[in-house]
């Protein structure tokens, strides 16, 4: 009976370290799910933030032609040359303007871009498996040499 003992350590020893290996491949494959939903999920947060940016953009740049368009029409019937002089530093102005806005844009879309990106430090869990699995391990060699 006394014989019977260390082999009955070692096989529930294996039976636990293959458990252990089992539910670290479950939590593995679990992980890797999330993992492919979460970079699908930012792919689209990324692409609706790059239309909504496309938008934004083709809004300004409308905007600013029908704004100069208009101060250079309103300029014009003046009698004021709308590419000379202090008419010529309002457009200039106007086009500096809109330059600047965009500029803002693209700064807070970059942002947000980066903002969307997941961590390099978040854990799968994976290395708590492996180290309860060579605990276990580690107890049923102890058990055997006692």
């Amino acid at each position: 009976m006394a014989q019977l003992a260390p082999i009955a350590t070692l096989v529930g020893t294996g039976a636990s370290l293959y458990g252990t290996v089992r539910q670290g491949q479950a939590q593995a494959a679990q992980a890797k799910a999330q993992q492919q939903q979460e970079a699908a999920n930012l792919a689209a947060r990324q692409q609706q933030l790059a239309a909504a940016q496309d938008s934004e953009a083709r809004s300004r740049q409308d905007r600013l032609e029908r704004t100069v368009a208009s101060t250079r029409a309103r300029l014009a019937a003046s009698g004021v040359n709308p590419d000379q002089g202090s008419a010529g530093a309002i457009t200039a102005g106007l086009e500096q303007d809109a330059a600047e806005a965009a500029a803002d844009s693209n700064d807070a879309f970059a942002a947000r871009m980066a903002a969307g990106r997941s961590s390099l430090l978040n854990t799968d869990g994976s290395l708590t498996t492996w180290l309860r699995a060579g605990n276990s391990f580690g107890g049923a060699i102890r058990s055997l040499l006692d």
